[in-house]
Formats: C-alpha cells, structure tokens, sequence
C-alpha cells in the first residue's frame, strides 16, 4: 500500500478516534481516579476491538458484523452497565488522596475487557469500516495492506490515548486533599454514567 493512502487512513483514523465521546470520557475518568495504568488498559481494550473490527472488514465480514444485532447489543449493554455501575460507586466513594501502591495493585483486566466489550458493540464501528475503508484503501486487502492498516492505528491510538491519559494523569496530581477528591470522584462518576448513558443511546 502506497504512503499517500496510509497518511489518509491516518488522518481519517485520528479524526475518528480524537473526537469527543463515551471511550475518551472514560479513559479520562479512569485515569484521573485509579491511575494512569486503569486508563492505558481501557484504551488497549478499546484498540483491540478496532483491530477485530479491522479483521473483519479485511475479510468482507463488516456487514455480516452489522447484522449481528443481539450480540452486539449484550456487548453494549454489559459494558455501559459496568460504566455505569462504577461511576455510581466512585460518586458515593470516601474521599481518599492517591496513593500510587494501592493503584498498582488493582486489577486491569475488567477494565480492558470493558474496552474491549464496548467498542464490539459499538453500532458504528463496522459502518465506519464499511464507508472508511473501500473510500480510501480500496474493496479488497491483502493481507500485507491488513497488516499495515493496523500498524497505523496502533500508531494513531498510542497517540491519541497516550494524550488522554498524560493530560488527565497532570490533573491527577492536583488531588492532595479530600474536597477536592471528592469533588473530581463525583466529576468523574457523573462522566462515567454518562458515558454508559450514551453507549446504550447510541445508534
């Protein structure tokens, strides 16, 4: 594939992935409340299920993947509930300071297969590969073009999460009292449910 055609799948790509939405929202939560390591996971998560998205597009299985309703839609509804659910608990949570060895303790595998979960029930997602990709990289991929591809939103994701989660991990150390703990646990639980909110209401 030639470089002129993975700068525009790049620039597409970034667009897509940068824009204001319920990930980004929630890897800035994550991050700012249980840590930089809770916010990679949930972007690693969401990054993985690009690339199934990704496989099948390559395979011409994107409609198929569209018309996979139900299981799409228990995706969907197990992860906005899990967001959900954690955002009430970081609302009604005891104010306590940061403390970088509790954080390091915590488990990430929730939190990625969330990532995960979410973006495979994401209605939008094999749309998005339906118009993007036949637009741009053509209707069929060899396997070196998928192998490319990939490469490239591995790379726009690093970038993209990675600045979501510096700027948010700034924020954090900010949090050297309880008030204002508090104030950004209650921040942050309203920016989760919300986030849950418009998964489910996301057509």
């Amino acid at each position: 594939m030639d470089i002129a055609t993975l700068l525009a799948f790049a620039a597409a790509f970034f667009v897509f992935a940068a824009s204001p939405g319920p990930d980004n929202m929630t890897i800035v939560a994550r991050t700012i409340t249980q840590g930089a390591a809770s916010g990679v996971a949930y972007g690693a998560g969401t990054s993985v299920g690009i690339l199934v998205f990704l496989a099948l597009a390559a395979f011409g299985l994107s409609l198929i993947a569209a018309e996979m309703g139900t299981l799409m839609a228990v995706l969907r509804y197990a992860g906005a509930a899990y967001l959900v659910w954690m955002g009430i608990r970081l609302w009604r949570a005891e104010p306590v300071v940061p403390d970088p060895a509790m954080v390091q303790r915590q488990s990430l595998l929730p939190t990625f297969a969330t990532g995960v979960a979410l973006n495979l029930g994401n209605p939008k997602m094999p749309l998005f590969y339906v118009a993007l990709l036949p637009n741009i990289v053509g209707a069929h991929l060899a396997p070196r073009d998928v192998a490319e591809l990939a490469m490239v939103i591995i790379a726009v994701e690093i970038v993209v999460v990675g600045g979501h989660v510096l700027l948010a991990s700034r924020a954090r150390r900010l949090l050297r009292d309880p008030k204002t703990v508090r104030t950004v646990n209650r921040v942050a639980g309203g920016t989760l449910v919300g986030a849950g909110v418009a998964v489910v209401a996301a057509r």
